[in-house]
C-alpha cells in the first residue's frame, strides 16, 4: 500500500507561488523570472485596459476611471518587488507614446508629467504599499485596509502632484484631487479585495496526487 503525502507550501498572502502549477514544465515559463515578467506585461495589460474606461469631469481635471482598481488588484495579487517592477513598466509604457494612459490626456511625457502625472508617478508606490501590507495578514477585511493604504497613496500622490503643478493650497487642490474620489475609490479598493480573494482562492485549491505513478 503505498501512502501519498501532500506537502502544504502555501504563500504568503498577496504573493504569486513561486512554483505555478499553470507553467510547470513549460521550458521558459517554468522559470522564476520569465513568469514575473508574463505577469507583469499581462499586468500592464490589464492597467491600460482600466485606464480607458474613464469619464471626465467638468470641475477637476482629474478624470473617473477604473485604472486604480487595477493597480489595487495587482498589488493584492503580486508581490511587492514583481507589483512595483509591473508599475515601472507600465509608465514607461506610456512614456514611450503606447495607448496606455487614459485618453483623456495628451499621451506620452506629456502626461506623465501633466497635471494628472501625480497618480501615475504614484502608482509604483501604491501597488507596492499594498502588496506588502496584504502580506500580513489575510481576509477580507485585511485585504480592503490594504487597498485603501494603496489608494491612499494613489489620492495624495495625485494631489500633490497637482499642487505643485498649479501652485495650488492644499485645501484647493483637496477639493479637486482627494474629496470627489474618496467614495468611488472605496469602491474599487472593495472590489479589488474582493476579486483577490476570489483568485486566492482558486489559487489555493488542493493538488489531488497522481494515482497513475503509484507502484
Amino acid at each position: 500500500m503505498t501512502e501519498f503525502t501532500l506537502r502544504s507550501n502555501q504563500p504568503a498572502v498577496g504573493t504569486i507561488p513561486e512554483q505555478s502549477r499553470l507553467f510547470a514544465g513549460h521550458p521558459v515559463l517554468d522559470r522564476p523570472f520569465a513568469r514575473k515578467a508574463v505577469f507583469a506585461v499581462a499586468g500592464t495589460a490589464l492597467i491600460a485596459l482600466c485606464a480607458h474606461i474613464s469619464l471626465p469631469l467638468g470641475f477637476t481635471p482629474v478624470p473617473f476611471t477604473l485604472q486604480p482598481f487595477a493597480i489595487l488588484l495587482l498589488g493584492l495579487l503580486l508581490s511587492p518587488a514583481t507589483a512595483f517592477a509591473t508599475l515601472i513598466l507600465y509608465l514607461a509604457e506610456g512614456a514611450m507614446g503606447l495607448p496606455v494612459f487614459s485618453p483623456h490626456g495628451p499621451g506620452g511625457t506629456a502626461q506623465l508629467l501633466g497635471p494628472t502625472g501625480g497618480y501615475l508617478m504614484a502608482a509604483p508606490i501604491a501597488a507596492a504599499v499594498t502588496s506588502l501590507l496584504s502580506r500580513f495578514r489575510g481576509g477580507m477585511l485585511a485585504r480592503f485596509v490594504s487597498a485603501a493604504v494603496g489608494d491612499a497613496t494613489l489620492l495624495f500622490g495625485g494631489a500633490a502632484w497637482l499642487g505643485l503643478y498649479t501652485h495650488s493650497t492644499f485645501r484647493a487642490v483637496a477639493s479637486l484631487a482627494i474629496l470627489p474620489f474618496v467614495l468611488s475609490d472605496t469602491i474599487k479598493a472593495l472590489a479589488a479585495a474582493a476579486c483577490a480573494g476570489i483568485l486566492q482562492s482558486f489559487r489555493k485549491s488542493p493538488v489531488r496526487p497522481d494515482l497513475s505513478r503509484s507502484h
